[in-house]
């Protein structure tokens, strides 16, 4: 697994550590995963079955929620996670003062 690590046994993901290419085929924890995409440096793999509102935790830490089921070796991002801290993408206009 030279191409993910997990820092902390707790993680549900891994970080990608060297790209991954559509279709490469990695094995992970003793199960054969085929990429479903191409995914690079930083991005987050699901290291088991992650369901819908349940934590995602990467470092040891949560960093938001499931918005749906995400299964083992999909790829974890703001199209299934939602941060449960700020809102991800946009600031409210009233906190901003000229």
């Amino acid at each position: 697994m030279d191409k993910l690590f997990k820092i902390n046994p707790d993680d549900n993901v891994y970080v990608v550590r060297q790209s991954i290419l559509e279709g490469e085929r990695l094995v992970i924890d003793g199960q054969t995963l085929t990429a479903k995409k191409t995914l690079g440096l930083g991005h987050k793999v699901a290291a088991r079955d992650i369901f819908k509102g349940s934590q995602v935790i990467k470092f040891g830490i949560p960093i938001g929620s499931a918005t749906e089921d995400i299964r083992f070796g999909d790829h974890v991002h703001l199209h299934n996670l939602k941060s449960d801290y700020i809102p991800t993408y946009t600031l409210d206009h009233e906190f901003i003062k000229p």
